[in-house]
């Protein structure tokens, strides 16, 4: 989640790090806190609750107290006193009745808050806690020369400078314990501030450090989760997840947090689900477990030498089982159930006449007379006047041997239509009139 999406914004300028949505704080979805009273209005004459939680790095978070009634709103810079001295700087989580209900909740008492709030941020303040914050990169990278050249089995992941510039932490992370002595030393001498190191696990770093999970989202320790318990093989195992290190691993190395989530529903539903029935002994041979849905309730066997598994509800199985320990072997896996026999009904020879109408089939003839009547009244009579009479249909001409039609619709004359009729005419003449003279005729007559 980015700062243009923070509900307490208004314009292009989120209202919560007032730096047009650069977080010097690295704080965005960390921890994030919604003030749901915010918009609502305190009675006349109700005192605010004098503690502030106050928010700096991380998911570092501290309560302070607010003696001089300094009005503040979330996302406000505020200088606070310092556990070893000086001052820091950091912003406002939440103010009012949501600071007594947090405190509730980490189990925090009231008389334990003894460090206060001095004022608001000024300019100058903010300016020499953004230097701070500048030089943070550059001092963790030479502190991690430095504890190579010492040869120390150590990594330092995150640096936090304190507001004033005079005290930086280091957080680190290793197997064991570390003799860093030498190391204070040395960065001491090259930094000029007062050293801290602190120890943190792989989860703690994640925690801090922030980063996209796997599912597309961001980690449940940088956003939400503070309590990080631990996580084993049997999580996995008992929700039927493939034991693949590197699919179960999160970003810390470690087994995901999430594993836990659905933990108790699953040993709910476990609890239906009969134990050591890895194989069930039948007629046909025996068969071993392969798969179980838990809350399907249905367990997969399968036979030796076959493929197919074989689906079977939980109640079958104890059955089985059941019968196994009484000796018994059902004949299979499936339970025999029973078929419903009919009886038939034989049919006698009954008589069925008189029965029948015999005008059945006269009912029929009389609907298609009446239907060709009705045909026939629709169609236009030539004979009555005002109709227009009908022109006869012309024969199809499929071969087109009449030629092209005009735009009357009647065929246009073909002039070689009729020339070898008029030639075998003329032609038969000849014949004829020769025949008759004796002889052909000349040409010239006289």
């Amino acid at each position: 989640m980015g700062c243009g999406s923070c509900s307490t914004g208004g314009g292009c300028a989120p209202a919560g790090c007032k730096s047009n949505g650069s977080c010097l704080t690295n704080g965005c979805s960390k921890l994030d806190v919604y003030d749901w009273l915010s918009h609502m209005d305190m009675p006349v004459n109700y005192k605010p609750f004098p503690i502030i939680e106050v928010k700096f790095k991380g998911s570092r978070k501290e309560f302070y107290l607010n003696n001089d009634n300094i009005y503040l709103e979330n996302g406000d810079l505020v200088v606070v006193e310092a556990t070893t001295g000086g001052y820091d700087i950091g912003h406002v989580s939440i103010t009012g009745e949501l600071v007594r209900m947090q405190m509730v909740k980490r189990r925090v008492k009231e008389a334990d808050v003894a460090k206060k709030i001095y004022r608001r941020a000024t300019p100058a303040d903010v300016d020499k806690w953004k230097a701070a914050k500048d030089m943070e990169w550059e001092t963790m990278h030479n502190a991690r020369k430095l504890a190579l050249e010492l040869n120390l089995s150590m990594k330092i992941s995150d640096v936090d400078y304190q507001g004033d510039k005079t005290k930086a932490t280091f957080y680190y992370t290793a197997e064991g314990r570390v003799d860093f002595r030498e190391l204070i030393k040395k960065m001491a001498e090259s930094f000029r501030i007062r050293i801290e190191m602190r120890q943190i696990g792989m989860r703690q770093e994640a925690s801090r450090l922030g980063g996209i999970g796997s599912c597309g989202r961001e980690l449940c320790c940088s956003t939400w989760l503070t309590d990080f318990k631990t996580v084993s093989t049997a999580a996995a195992r008992y929700q039927n997840l493939s034991l693949n290190t590197l699919k179960l691993a999160g970003q810390c190395g470690k087994l995901k947090c999430c594993l836990n989530y659905e933990l108790d529903t699953y040993m709910d539903a476990l609890k239906h689900i009969p134990e050591n029935v890895n194989t069930l002994k039948t007629e046909k041979g025996d068969a071993r477990l392969q798969k179980t849905d838990i809350f399907k309730k249905m367990m997969w066997f399968s036979y030796p030498r076959e493929e197919s598994w074989i689906p079977i509800p939980i109640a079958r199985v104890k059955e089985i089982q059941q019968m196994n320990r009484d000796g018994k072997l059902p004949q299979d896996l499936t339970e025999v159930k029973e078929i419903e026999t009919r009886p038939v009904k034989v049919l006698d020879y009954e008589n069925v006449v008189g029965q029948d109408s015999l005008t059945r089939l006269d009912e029929r003839r009389n609907k298609n007379k009446n239907r060709n009547k009705n045909k026939n009244k629709n169609r236009p009579n030539p004979q009555q006047p005002g109709d227009a009479i009908q022109q006869p249909r012309q024969a199809a001409d499929p071969n087109n041997t009449m030629g092209p039609r005009s735009e009357g619709g009647n065929p246009t004359p073909n002039p070689n239509r009729n020339r070898n009729r008029n030639k075998n005419r003329n032609h038969n003449r000849n014949r004829q009139g020769g025949a008759s003279d004796g002889g052909n005729k000349p040409n010239n007559p006289q």
